[in-house]
């Protein structure tokens, strides 16, 4: 997971978790059931255009209201990468460590690129788009080793020998 690129959608400020799943389709069966409903109070299209690999860049605040689990699993669901956000509502962001979804804060990005764009992420060193270098936070080893395993419960079985 040390370096990848993927093509962009951009997303505005406050992404709640109604928008990434709207409470009606929590009553399916499985996350891959409940995946088309993504983001379909804000754009009913995207979740159909999401191709594996792709990648999320938004605004403040990406993630807030319910702490509900399902919103970081249904976009790893969707093939995101990685969301990239100016910031992440707290629980969001931990549930989406523990759910092997990588989360990154950028303050910039959001402004400077278009729907479409392909941008490359190297791990702990930064971000390029369009010619353009973006530094970002290291994350701690321990949040990089769960990221790897796949999330806390692949990560807590790695370590214990269980896998």
């Amino acid at each position: 997971m040390d370096r990848f690129t993927g093509k962009i959608w951009v997303l505005g400020d406050d992404i709640d978790t109604d928008i990434i799943i709207p409470t009606e389709y929590l009553a399916l069966k499985t996350v891959q059931d409940m995946a088309p409903y993504a983001f379909s109070p804000l754009r009913p299209e995207l979740a159909g255009q999401i191709r594996e690999g792709d990648i999320i860049v938004a605004g403040k605040n990406f993630g807030c209201g319910s702490s509900r689990e399902q919103a970081p699993e249904i976009i790893k669901a969707l093939g995101i990468r990685c969301v990239i956000a100016k910031s992440f509502a707290r629980i969001f962001f931990r549930n989406s460590i523990n759910n092997g979804l990588l989360l990154i804060e950028n303050d910039k990005l959001q402004s400077d690129v278009k729907e479409g764009d392909e941008i490359t992420v190297a791990i702990n060193e930064s971000i390029e788009c369009r010619g353009k270098q973006y530094p970002i936070t290291s994350l701690p080893q321990n949040l990089v080793d769960i990221l790897n395993a796949g999330g806390l419960v692949k990560a807590m079985q790695r370590r214990n020998g269980l896998v």
